[in-house]
């Protein structure tokens, strides 16, 4: 069984750790902006769906 050698790459400039704290913060914009936009759809169809309820309880209950 051969053994894998792994090479750490030392650097000093802190680029690497810049990049990280970019993609993670880019990561958690994208996830906010995409839960406010399925928290207003959400809310639109639930809206929705509470108009057309109080339509037809109005409508049977005009019926009897």
């Amino acid at each position: 069984m051969k053994k894998i050698k792994i090479k750490i790459i030392k650097e000093n400039s802190g680029q690497g750790s810049a990049e990280m704290i970019l993609l993670i913060g880019a990561i958690l914009v994208i996830v906010i902006v995409a839960g406010s936009y399925m928290i207003n759809i959400s809310e639109s169809i639930n809206n929705s769906l509470k108009g057309l309820l109080e339509k037809g309880r109005d409508s049977i209950l005009n019926k009897l």
